[in-house]
């Protein structure tokens, strides 16, 4: 099976600061010139996005590129789609190559959905005619009928990101290359937009998916790529990738819940999450979790000022990816006008923790007023449920069996009438 794409040794470096200290005026050019043999020089702050990156892609494999933010993999996918050029090494792409990185990538504000189809499709090498006999199609998937002929300045971030998905795949490329956009559109698009990369690679079509969601990543693609600091840590089946990734989150929390020397966070910092604890019912250490227990998550958390109508909350996510719950304070319609300045903690009460066994993390997320973020950390925890019997008779289910467990009886009473034996 031939190549569709090859990189080699492929590095990217930039320069931090280098484009904040540059002045656009003449003044400040020539100030700067004749004050340059007065300053002391500073060392560069290089930063490297990628080192010597290498691998090869057959036609119609569907590749997974996953890792941690500012691993690298944006900028890998920038490269490839001649957003951005190497430092060095090399990319060689065969055929047709349409890119969906940014929502809206490739749209003219000024012109309309329609106008901005024929100039994706002319920037692909495609006839109008060939664009033509697509726009049912491209349309249709996009739901953007009525706005066809609207300027694309006036569709909100979801219609772009429909009619941009809608382009990238219709409009026949050899090589899709999909970032974590998908991750804007809700449930019913993903799942259109995963159909429709399933349908490519059938079609002998060549797919780069990045995204966080591991349960996609792994439905959709039969190899990964894991993209660390801009080196590339493993190549391999997906499953084996993806364990390999989700493990580096277990070594790094695991035996521990003080977190607030996490960097990988977001959010204005105004108010942090330290630390979290895991509880029994009587809010003593928890050393183990069997399916069915009551469980206190303990989240501690400071915060450098008032923080006005905060909302505390947490995703619960599979070893896989898989989102199990998310929920805040907000969902339950909790008033809070304000906490801190100070440490203080908040308690989560699970009457019965209803997981089957398995290894589960936790995303914790901190707001305050008018939706502002002051603390986002992924995959900040992870622990462990022990194997046990879920359902107090004997047998042990695990996760083939889906991640959560009922409580729930079965009446016997409707079989009297059919001679039932026991």
């Amino acid at each position: 099976m031939s190549e569709s794409i090859r990189v080699e040794n492929l590095s990217k470096r930039y320069e931090l600061g280098a484009l904040r200290n540059q002045e656009t005026q003449l003044r400040d050019q020539l100030a700067r010139m004749f004050t340059a043999p007065f300053r002391a020089k500073r060392p560069k702050d290089i930063l490297w996005a990628l080192k010597d990156v290498s691998f090869s892609i057959a036609e119609g494999e569907i590749v997974g590129i996953i890792g941690g933010n500012g691993a690298g993999k944006s900028t890998l996918l920038k490269i490839l789609s001649k957003i951005t050029y190497p430092t060095s090494g090399n990319v060689r792409t065969r055929g047709r190559v349409a890119s969906l990185l940014e929502v809206g990538t490739g749209f003219h504000e000024e012109l309309s959905g329609r106008e901005n189809i024929f100039l994706n499709g002319s920037i692909l090498g495609m006839k109008r005619k060939e664009v033509a006999a697509k726009m049912d199609a491209i349309v249709n998937f996009s739901g953007v009928e009525r706005f066809l002929d609207t300027p694309i300045k006036r569709y909100s971030s979801g219609m772009r990101l429909r009619l941009g998905f809608a382009v990238a795949a219709h409009l026949d490329p050899d090589v899709l290359i999909v970032d974590e956009v998908l991750a804007v559109g809700d449930a019913g698009f993903q799942k259109k937009c995963l159909t429709a990369m399933e349908g490519l690679r059938s079609g002998g079509r060549t797919v780069l998916f990045v995204s966080h969601h591991m349960s996609a990543v792994q439905n959709l693609c039969t190899r990964g790529i894991w993209i660390d600091r801009g080196n590339m840590r493993m190549d391999g089946p997906t499953k084996n990738v993806i364990e390999a990734y989700m493990s580096t989150f277990a070594e790094a929390s695991k035996g521990a819940s003080d977190i607030a020397g996490i960097e990988s966070r977001r959010g204005s910092g105004e108010a942090r999450y330290t630390k979290v604890d895991i509880l029994d019912e009587n809010r003593e250490q928890k050393n183990f979790i069997q399916p069915g227990d009551p469980v206190v998550i303990r989240m501690h958390f400071t915060a450098s000022k008032a923080i006005a109508y905060p909302s505390f909350g947490f995703k619960l996510l599979t070893e896989a990816g898989a989102l199990v719950t998310d929920t805040s304070i907000w969902h339950h319609g909790i008033p809070i006008e304000s906490v801190g300045p100070g440490a203080a903690y908040i308690d989560v009460c699970f009457d019965a923790l209803n997981l089957v066994p398995g290894r589960y993390y936790l995303t914790l997320g901190l707001s305050g007023a008018g939706s502002r973020l002051h603390d986002l950390i992924e995959h900040a925890v992870t622990f462990d449920v022990e194997a046990g019997s879920v359902y107090g008779s004997g047998p042990q289910i695990d996760q083939r069996y889906g991640p959560v467990f009922f409580p729930q009886h079965w009446d016997l009473k409707g079989l009297q009438g059919a001679g039932s034996g026991g």
